[in-house]
């Protein structure tokens, strides 16, 4: 119940800018937004079993390198985002960073993307988590089927009109 209060107090007077007064899916006009520098990050992880941490901070996985081909990825999902998001401007990526730190328990992904455009990249950062996070599974399950995404959200996202944003 909590969550729904929280829910129904946040919303108060928004509205989904991906739908027309119709109700109708639409790409929104971005063409008179001013161009700004933009930044987004998001976080994620990917559990995994002992094992597999074992193999990540030793000789590593026996398809190879997981962290750089899990890295390599998340840059690659970043700027495909337009391709996998139907409704994601394409935008010029000026900067992808994807950071991969192995833990106890799982392996934690961050994204910093950055652009100077008329819209943001907190859909790439998500995307550069994700797809990181399915790359790392990819490189890992032969060792571990269990090995699974958690928590991909936004962090925080700087300029636009709407300006700062940071998680609390």
């Amino acid at each position: 119940m909590a969550a729904a209060g929280r829910a129904d107090a946040a919303t108060a007077g928004a509205r989904l800018t991906h739908v027309d007064e119709h109700g109708a899916a639409r790409m929104v006009d971005v063409s008179a937004k001013a161009v700004t520098v933009r930044t987004a990050r998001a976080v994620g992880r990917v559990s995994v079993s002992p094992a597999v941490v074992g193999l990540l901070r030793g000789e590593g996985v026996p398809k190879g390198d997981a962290l750089g081909v899990a890295r390599i990825a998340g840059i690659q999902g970043a700027k495909r985002t337009p391709d996998l998001i139907p409704l994601c401007h394409p935008i010029a990526l000026h900067g992808v960073e994807v950071l991969l730190s192995v833990t106890d328990a799982a392996v934690e992904i961050e994204a910093t993307v950055r652009t100077a455009d008329r819209t943001g990249v907190e859909m790439e950062a998500l995307t550069a988590v994700a797809t990181a996070g399915l790359a790392l599974i990819d490189m890992v399950k032969a060792v571990d089927r269990t090995a699974a995404i958690e928590s991909v959200r936004l962090v925080s996202k700087t300029g636009g009109r709407s300006g700062d944003w940071h998680r609390s």
